[in-house]
């Protein structure tokens, strides 16, 4: 089993506020492991004060749900009930938040983590997220949930 080391949850933040300054944006930053729970949380100078909690909640939803936010919004959508009650059950450290900017860390097909950002628009919080896990060499590839053979 690979697991998300400091060292690599350290690149990805750097690499992320390194992509949101070149586009000009303050955004918060969080790596949790495949657990969901915190390895790094990064909030630079210039970031609203919530958004590293909303960063920790995003990469918490992608983490345990396993799957990144922007593929469970439709499941949220359509049982709006049931996704709420998800961040009541005992076990439920975060809320879970079907959103943008909510990536599912995954590597050699397992998946070790999730990434949160936080602070920009939902697409720039998004496409952050994706460049640097793209460009680190993690996988941005899922199965459909509920498809025959789509494992993870």
């Amino acid at each position: 089993m690979t697991s998300l080391t400091l060292d690599a949850a350290e690149k990805i933040l750097d690499a992320a506020q390194q992509r949101a300054q070149a586009i000009g944006k303050a955004v918060s930053v969080a790596v949790v492991d495949a657990g969901g729970f915190p390895i790094a949380i990064r909030r630079p100078d210039g970031a609203r004060p919530l958004t590293p909690d909303i960063a920790r909640a995003k990469a918490y939803t992608a983490a345990i749900m396993q799957r990144p936010g922007t593929m469970l919004k439709k499941w949220q959508e359509s049982q709006p009930v049931f996704f709420s009650q998800l961040s009541q059950l005992p076990g439920a450290a975060m809320p879970i938040m079907a959103t943008e900017g909510s990536v599912t860390i995954k590597k050699d097909g397992e998946i070790i983590g999730g990434l949160g950002i936080a602070g920009g628009t939902a697409a720039e919080d998004q496409q952050i997220a994706e460049d640097v896990l793209k460009s680190l060499g993690y996988e941005l590839e899922f199965a459909a949930w509920g498809v025959a053979g789509g494992g993870n």
